[in-house]
């Protein structure tokens, strides 16, 4: 006669590992393609106003962004304390307005670009003149289409 035998502990089989790193690199990629670095470091002080009416943009690779506002603390000691202009990361004057325009335009399509915004991002407290002299400048450069960057005003 045969004898039978239990089998006590039959252990399961392990988890396969081997598709983990396939995984891992698939999250990176996605994480890589989907993340939105920033364009420029602000380097002036801009505390927008609050407006009542806003319109969100809807393409916003077709915006120009200007700031305007007094130099932060650590620039203070090079540009002064007076209202200043960032085009980019850098600070300019409004001379250099066409220049940047310019060279935005060109990375926008050709069908796109009679829909190239400027978007003026200027702190509540800096004065009228710097901001007339760039409206002056925009102008003159043919970009017609203005937007002032509010806040929501809370309720």
């Amino acid at each position: 006669m045969a004898k039978f035998t239990k089998k006590r502990g039959k252990a399961k089989p392990a988890i396969s590992t081997a598709s983990l790193p396939d995984i891992i690199f698939m999250l990176l990629f996605f994480f890589m393609v989907v993340t939105v670095l920033r364009d420029a470091e602000l380097k002036v002080k801009v505390i927008t106003p609050y407006a009542t009416e806003l319109i969100k943009l809807e393409e916003k690779s077709l915006v120009n962004y200007i700031y305007i506002g007094k130099p932060l603390k650590k620039f203070q000691d090079i540009y002064g304390t007076k209202p200043r202009m960032q085009l980019g990361d850098k600070f300019a004057d409004v001379k250099d307005l066409p220049l940047f325009l310019e060279k935005h335009k060109i990375k926008v399509p050709e069908n796109k670009r009679p829909r190239i915004t400027s978007s003026l991002r200027v702190d509540g407290e800096v004065t009228m003149g710097i901001v007339q002299d760039v409206k002056t400048q925009l102008r003159k450069s043919g970009q017609l289409v203005i937007n002032y960057s509010a806040k929501q005003r809370p309720n």
